[in-house]
């Protein structure tokens, strides 16, 4: 009887540890939520392939300034905005009228649209490109930290929603203290980092 009970524990240990888990957020333990789809901008090359139709797919194109790519047969196709997944779907509703139930894969080579910028008193000031989430404490990291001149809780980071400037506020001070960490945010392509002095 106990090897009965040892054995039933085991398989219900194995099968607990091939489940996956949800993604964790480090300091609260909760489930984190789900990174935004990356969205195309002037600048990023993209590679289109579309399956079992060499002369239609393209190694490498730019998104030209306006958002918009050229591909052939179907000619300007609007990219900037959207997700690799939904210019897929774009580039195949375009490309039915001439192909029969076209497959198109979208792959973003080089993100060059994604940059965040960092003025004021800081060791490097210009562009950093965001291959990934970044905060406002790893970008003022990634641009060798602040000087000794600036005004450290005065920070704020300079935003565009829409057709407005929003200026979120950012005191150094308390985030690398651990408090006030909603102002830690996750940047967007097109932030500015404005350090005073």
């Amino acid at each position: 009887m106990p090897r009965l009970r040892f054995a039933q524990w085991l398989l219900a240990v194995l099968a607990a540890a091939t489940m996956p888990l949800p993604a964790q957020d480090g300091a609260s333990g909760r489930a984190a939520p789900a990174l935004p789809a990356y969205r195309i901008g002037p600048g990023d090359v993209l590679q289109i392939d579309v399956w079992k139709e060499p002369d239609v797919s393209v190694p490498s194109v730019t998104v030209r300034p306006d958002g918009r790519i050229s591909l052939a047969i179907i000619g300007e196709v609007r990219a900037a905005g959207l997700s690799p997944s939904e210019l897929e779907t774009a580039i195949a509703d375009r490309l039915g009228a001439v192909i029969k139930a076209p497959r198109v894969t979208v792959t973003v080579r080089d993100a060059s649209s994604q940059k965040v910028y960092l003025i004021g008193e800081l060791r490097r000031e210009g562009t950093i490109r965001m291959t990934g989430p970044m905060t406002v404490l790893q970008a003022l990291a990634e641009a060798g930290g602040i000087t000794d001149y600036a005004k450290r809780r005065q920070i704020y980071i300079l935003r565009i929603a829409g057709d407005r400037r929003v200026r979120l506020p950012f005191d150094y001070e308390a985030v690398v203290r651990g408090q006030k960490a909603e102002q830690n945010v996750v940047l967007q392509p097109g932030d500015t980092i404005v350090v005073p002095r």
